[in-house]
């Protein structure tokens, strides 16, 4: 029998998927071109499943349900209640791209997205190894649906085959190294798994092995280098409102199974996997910002962003254990926490205006496509403006803030190779900062391509605004967002 518990560690994904169930019937009978009626039921849920998320994370309370399997504790509810405000934006910004394109003809973006974040619930939540694999595959199911979500579209249909095929590939990795680690230790609970290596009865070369596995499978999710070859061409053929829909929500998931597989379950193990995530760390900021000072393509220059972005989150993640030390897990672990929550942030708002600035038959993808946008519409300009400072680290932002914490845990670890690679993050993203301001140069100061002005349904304007303004905010006050990753992260590290 299932005890009360159980379902209370899971009511949340209980809600959404009853949900999304509904809203999938519902849509069967629906006529409109904009889906207004699924469109609504669909944010009226993603906002019950948010505050409830918020309740719990706020409430401290970790609860471990179907014996162990499930666990509910501040960071993953937290990390829940903003992958589906991430959501709710996206939707928001993706409608009016999605119905002109005829992408809302079946309602499906709105049920799968929802069956996406319902894999990432999962993911959240998982702490045995078979369920966070089946809330990886939940989400990348959906994934590859949602990239494939034009059939029309020549290029959309090429992208989703590569996502296809090397998401495989990279589920293989992960699913091989999972195994490996159950053949060594015989469980799959990532609590015993802990304990089992912790105990030194197991054979390490063994251990190591399918570590590089595990690893290998994770830095493709996140879209580390040299795992990062699917990260430019999808993010450029999929649908724009699709691209943002697999690049904002889908990285906290990712930093989710990170925490649950290599702090929760591997952490004796941590000297290996540390040395790993720095090379890829290293690879991704060289790789990323060189690459993206090529680009012409906005999208294909915010996916080598992207790339770059989780090299510097990755960092973080190097510096928690130190010669066999915790003392600088959670400065380090929560520093990696608000850097991808901040970076989330931002990439909704750039995504946001190139959605926004998408017309029926014109993608607006190129950086010259953004030329003069200041003298069209100076609001949306400023927002872009605020989203390319912050990516590039610029004080006030809260990228900056995002970046000095990072850097701060590094620095704190008091070893030379740490405070060497703090420095070389910071000389690579000096490189960067070229390509975001380049952005803001065309927006300002070329001249206008068209003459027309920039207009916006009113919840976009709405959503877009407050979205500027809360990366501006949470740069000059960012102890509050601070405080609660920190929290979040002890409340884990001590379970």
């Amino acid at each position: 029998m299932i005890d009360k518990l159980s379902w209370v560690a899971i009511y949340p994904e209980i809600v959404l998927l009853v949900m999304a169930c509904i809203i999938a019937l519902v849509d069967l009978s629906s006529t409109s071109a904009q889906r207004t009626r699924t469109y609504i039921l669909t944010l009226l849920t993603l906002a019950v499943v948010a505050v409830l998320t918020g309740i719990a994370a706020n409430d401290g309370k970790t609860v471990y349900g179907f014996g162990g399997m499930v666990v509910s504790d501040p960071m993953g509810n937290w990390l829940k209640c903003f992958a589906t405000v991430a959501l709710m934006v996206t939707l928001v910004y993706g409608r009016p791209y999605a119905a002109d394109r005829d992408m809302l003809r079946g309602g499906e973006m709105f049920t799968i997205s929802m069956f996406a974040l319902l894999g990432m619930f999962v993911m959240i939540s998982g702490s045995n190894f078979l369920l966070i694999y089946l809330g990886l595959e939940l989400l990348t199911l959906s994934s590859y649906a949602l990239v494939a979500l034009r059939r029309d579209n020549a290029v959309a249909s090429e992208a989703a085959m590569k996502y296809f095929v090397l998401g495989a590939m990279a589920s293989g990795f992960l699913l091989y190294g999972l195994s490996m680690m159950y053949g060594a230790t015989g469980s799959l609970d990532v609590n015993e798994v802990f304990k089992i290596i912790a105990s030194g009865k197991v054979n390490h070369q063994v251990l190591v092995f399918g570590l590089v596995f595990i690893v290998a499978g994770l830095a493709f999710k996140v879209g580390a280098a040299p795992f990062h070859m699917w990260v430019p061409d999808v993010y450029q053929g999929a649908p724009t409102a699709v691209t943002l829909l697999i690049g904002a929500a889908p990285e906290l998931a990712a930093f989710a199974i990170i925490i649950r597989l290599l702090v929760e379950g591997l952490l004796p193990l941590a000297i290996d996997w540390q040395q790993m995530l720095a090379l890829l760390a290293i690879a991704s900021l060289l790789v990323g910002n060189l690459a993206a000072i090529a680009q012409t393509n906005l999208k294909r220059m915010l996916a080598y962003s992207t790339i770059a972005q989780m090299g510097f989150m990755l960092l973080g993640l190097v510096a928690g254990v130190v010669n066999g030390n915790t003392y600088n897990a959670q400065f380090a672990y929560s520093a990696s926490m608000f850097y991808i929550v901040t970076y989330v942030l931002t990439t909704l708002a750039s995504f946001g205006i190139i959605l926004l600035l998408a017309r029926e038959g014109f993608e607006s993808e190129e950086i010259t496509d953004l030329a003069g946008l200041n003298q069209r519409s100076p609001l949306y300009a400023g927002v872009m403006a605020i989203a390319m400072f912050s990516l590039a680290g610029l004080p006030p932002l809260v990228g900056f803030y995002a970046k000095l914490a990072v850097l701060q845990a590094l620095i704190a670890s008091g070893q030379a190779l740490y405070i060497g690679l703090a420095v070389f993050a910071v000389i690579t993203s000096l490189i960067g900062a070229f390509y975001y301001l380049r952005v803001v140069k065309v927006m300002y100061f070329d001249a206008p391509v068209t003459a027309s002005t920039v207009s916006a349904p009113r919840d976009v304007r709405t959503v877009l605004s407050i979205n500027g303004l809360l990366i501006l905010v949470l740069g000059i006050v960012p102890g509050g967002l601070m405080t609660l990753c920190a929290n979040a992260i002890v409340a884990t590290l001590a379970n």
